[in-house]
């Protein structure tokens, strides 16, 4: 198959983005499920890696659905693609991010009304929050919505995607050299962030983050088009996944294993994306990734409120006010997906 084959949605992806999204919610909710095992419990302290996931996975869509579309069509429409581009991902991710930003203003005022506060809610970073920028560079702390810094840095990605299709073709690089270029841009993200953790200081390393993973994803795209109908394909994604796998668990850092690592990942779920009976295409987990940006931005909130209403002690919350949540989650996940997320897309959309 060549580069230009058409390409229309890949669903194991969408499924696995809704089940990535599930675990953030868990790593945030981690520390206060009564009984949890510890075992379990580690495992969902690593919930955080999933952003770096999305940041992979968001590279790899974009190039796929645009980067064709911006570099023919700007050379026939003087650049009116670009702008295209930019509405769409603004209506993609902008209405719902302000109804949970909303929400979080309406409960931080309900605190206040009631003599309480929470310094997540800080009053004076709130333009910053409404604008998306609150992770440029222009804050030292997460505040507000905690999970939108990474959409922060999304808008920062999209912002500087069409200056990366300008600037390079990956079709016309050889795969050695993509993948040269993806593991010096993952090499890159390691050294300077030199921190024990992807999840190290947000406010500061955050932006590179996305931007080293979003640039990397976008090569793992371009590989895929190349080796998708490369029969063993799969097969060396799945060593390559399994060595960088061994590596982090025998102590290469998180920072270099995890995003190699995902990066694998993604171009072994991609490569194997058609093949039947593959458990990420099924109409559930399809459905869990179409409705999990609404989980993502929601659930933060949605645990704070929850806590205020329902919790007498935050550390040890019973399994079953915790299901409870859960449902709530779900079901606004949900509604939002269909009642805010879909039509304000459409509406901007058609502007």
């Amino acid at each position: 198959m060549t580069d230009r084959t058409p390409v229309h949605e890949l669903r194991a992806l969408t499924g696995v983005r809704g089940i990535a999204a599930w675990f953030v919610v868990f790593y945030h909710i981690r520390l206060s499920i009564a009984g949890l095992p510890s075992g379990v419990r580690d495992v969902f302290a690593k919930g955080y890696l999933a952003v770096d996931f999305f940041f992979l996975l968001s590279g790899f869509v974009i190039w796929l659905t645009w980067s064709d579309r911006i570099r023919t069509a700007g050379a026939h429409d003087g650049g009116a693609s670009i702008p295209r581009f930019l509405q769409k991902r603004i209506a993609r991710i902008w209405p719902l991010h302000l109804v949970t930003l909303g929400g979080a203003v309406v409960l931080a005022l309900m605190l206040r009304a009631t003599g309480r506060s929470d310094p997540q809610f800080v009053f004076p970073e709130l333009p910053l929050h409404i604008l998306l920028i609150q992770n440029w560079g222009f804050t030292h702390h997460l505040a507000w919505n905690d999970p939108a810094w990474s959409i922060s840095a999304e808008l920062g990605a999209y912002l500087l995607f069409p200056l990366l299709v300008m600037a390079v073709d990956w079709r016309r690089l050889p795969s050695w050299a993509l993948l040269a270029i993806a593991g010096g841009f993952l090499v890159g993200l390691h050294l300077a962030m030199n921190a024990p953790t992807l999840g190290t200081d947000i406010p500061r390393y955050g932006l590179l983050r996305c931007l080293g993973e979003f640039t990397t994803g976008s090569i793992v795209c371009a590989l895929w088009l190349r080796w998708r109908g490369v029969l063993r394909a799969p097969v060396w994604a799945t060593l390559v996944a399994v060595l960088f796998a061994g590596g982090w668990i025998a102590g290469t850092p998180e920072t270099l294993a995890v995003p190699a690592l995902f990066a694998a990942i993604l171009l072994l779920l991609a490569l194997t994306a058609d093949k039947p009976g593959n458990p990420f295409e099924l109409r559930w987990t399809h459905y869990l990734g179409e409705t999990s940006y609404a989980t993502y931005l929601s659930h933060f909130i949605l645990w704070k409120a929850f806590k205020l209403v329902l919790v007498a002690d935050a550390t040890a919350v019973s399994p079953t006010k915790i299901a409870l949540y859960l449902a709530t989650v779900l079901l606004a996940s949900i509604a939002l997906y269909h009642l805010i997320e879909r039509p304000a897309q459409r509406w901007l959309n058609r502007l």
